[in-house]
Order: C-alpha cells, then sequence, then structure tokens
C-alpha cells in the first residue's frame, strides 16, 4: 500500500508533466502566431506594392476606370 506522501508525489509528478507538455504546446502556438504575423505583413506589403503599380497604370492610360462609360453590353 502506497503511502499518502508516495501518492501526493506521483500525483506532483503527474501535474509536472502536464505542464511541461502545455508549456510545449504554447511555445509551438506562439512560434506558430509569429509566423502568420510575418506573412501578414509580407502579405500587406504585396498589396501596397501592387496598388501602387495599378495606379502608376491607371496614370499612364489616362485616369481612373471607373469615371469610363460602362461597356455597350451593360
Amino acid at each position: 500500500m502506497s503511502s499518502a506522501s508516495e501518492l501526493l508525489s506521483e500525483r506532483l509528478m503527474e501535474v509536472e508533466i502536464k505542464l511541461a507538455f502545455i508549456d510545449d504546446t504554447l511555445n509551438q502556438l506562439l512560434d506558430a502566431d509569429a509566423a502568420k504575423s510575418q506573412q501578414i505583413v509580407a502579405l500587406e506589403r504585396v498589396i501596397r506594392q501592387l496598388r501602387n503599380e495599378l495606379e502608376t497604370v491607371r496614370s499612364a492610360h489616362g485616369g481612373d476606370a471607373h469615371s469610363e462609360p460602362p461597356p455597350p453590353h451593360y
């Protein structure tokens, strides 16, 4: 029969193991979040560049496409 201190020691070890798994999972989630944040920043940069290029193309072709009348099939 196990003594109370042995039971307490076993329970403490189980809690420490679970805490280690939780800590590892949290670190993995934080790493994934950081990677996604970097991807978002990169995508935002590309979108800004594409918008600038679109404005350049629109300016070179005589203005805004929204100001043109719709095509005849409308």
